[in-house]
């Protein structure tokens, strides 16, 4: 390519110059060196490097070696626009597009009322006509993916397993609220766990019991069913006799299957592990910090939160095509829902006027910071090893030491006894 530009800037002058008849000889030896079209090489020649004067003050050199780009379409969204999405994106915990264009028009509106989003009147009318694949596009340089893997710390129970029926992923078709599924998630070491939403002690049936409870008096509406995996702090005879004695119907999920869970899996880490890491807590200060910490975890959550629900899915041989309903949140649906009634949903209606997302964003994070700041982080394996190599170390220095003293007094010992045979 550089050569053709240096043969382009060679014979374009000459091209131009030139006679009509002449031009078609030099048309002809610049294509045969260059390898261009006729019709290309001809407009190369006429064009390269002239200079076009715009102005006075300004002229313009033609190059075509270079790319010419295209100035397309003028962009709908400027600066002032992306910084709003920007902060509304952030405070709503970097969701994706198709979770945060539903709500994106409600949320600015509601943080330009709380104070939180400076913007002018188009700016928010621009916001909510952005479909979620241009708030994606927008985003994307800003979006930072982790990919973390986590370990499961409960063990599988037998007591009363066989009087617990069953239930599949595919047998799950209640629109009614009540139906639950719960899940314990162990904070890396199985000290303290988690009844989602509630921070457990350890996993002792007394206290997945207790969380049960607690979880039962914050729901808005009642508690008609619960389904677990097969974990031993589930599968008891206090849960099953509860259960019985509440009418609450409780069902389990097949053994190693964790779709039968699925919608409380998913929950592991969206929820759960987003706000509270990998890192190991097991002291009293830390559970107490998980309990404050679970407080605006649960508000945002449910009222600032919104997830998409699977509407239809249809397999055309190997390939599977999924609908989804719009993203809600769970506020949003319990609104939405016939089951509940009136008075509650005012109550819940009062209640969401008076939270502020940026705020409980902030109340988030600062007790994330405390947590991290008293988290011990486990020793990785390499840090083991050293340490079992500096003890063997220290032994082995301190054995010629142990040694060295036992022989001192050892002849002590033989000069004693034969100063008194001596004596």
């Amino acid at each position: 390519m550089k050569e053709r530009k240096r043969i382009a800037e060679a014979t374009a002058g000459r091209y131009r110059r030139a006679r009509k008849k002449k031009k078609t000889g030099i048309l002809n030896e610049f294509v045969e060196l260059t390898g261009f079209a006729r019709s290309y090489a001809a407009m190369v020649l006429r064009n390269h490097g002239r200079v076009v004067t715009v102005n006075p003050k300004l002229r313009v050199r033609g190059d075509l070696g270079k790319k010419r780009r295209r100035p397309g379409r003028r962009p709908d969204y400027d600066e002032e626009v992306v910084k709003a999405l920007l902060k509304v994106w952030r405070i709503m915990d970097y969701i994706c597009g198709k979770r945060l264009a539903p709500v994106l028009r409600e949320m600015a509106e509601l943080l330009d009322r709380r104070g939180e989003l400076k913007c002018k009147a188009e700016t928010r009318q621009k916001l909510g006509r952005m479909s979620a694949a241009t708030i994606d596009r927008v985003l994307r340089p800003e979006r930072k993916k982790y990919q973390l893997k986590g370990r499961a710390h409960t063990r599988p129970g037998t007591l009363l397993k066989h009087q617990i029926p069953l239930r599949t992923f595919s047998e799950w078709d209640e629109q009614r609220p009540g139906f639950l599924e719960i899940d314990l998630v162990g904070h890396d070491g199985g000290v303290i766990d988690s009844l989602h939403g509630v921070p457990l002690k350890n996993k002792a049936q007394v206290w997945s019991f207790a969380g049960l409870q607690q979880i039962r008096a914050k729901l808005p509406f009642s508690l008609l069913g619960i389904d677990s995996d097969n974990g031993s702090e589930f599968i008891n005879e206090s849960f099953f006799t509860y259960c019985q004695k509440e009418k609450i119907t409780f069902t389990r999920s097949r053994p190693y299957r964790k779709n039968d869970s699925c919608f409380v899996e998913q929950k592991n880490y969206s929820v759960v592990r987003r706000a509270v890491g990998y890192q190991r807590c097991d002291t009293d200060e830390q559970l107490r910090l998980l309990a404050q910490l679970y407080e605006p975890l649960d508000l945002y959550t449910n009222f600032f939160q919104p997830s998409m629900k699977l509407k239809s899915k249809e397999r055309h041989g190997a390939r599977v095509t999924k609908k989804y309903h719009q993203a809600r949140t769970p506020y949003q649906r319990v609104l939405e829902s016939s089951f509940i009634d009136e008075q509650t949903k005012q109550q819940l209606r009062q209640r969401y006027q008076l939270l502020n997302p940026a705020q409980l964003k902030r109340q988030l994070e600062r007790w994330q910071r405390k947590l991290l700041a008293t988290a011990a982080r486990p020793r990785r394996h390499g840090q083991r090893l050293a340490t079992k190599r500096t003890l063997a170390r220290r032994k082995a220095v301190e054995m010629p030491r142990l040694r060295k003293a036992t022989n001192r007094v050892a002849s002590l010992s033989r000069l004693e006894k034969s100063a008194q045979k001596a004596a």
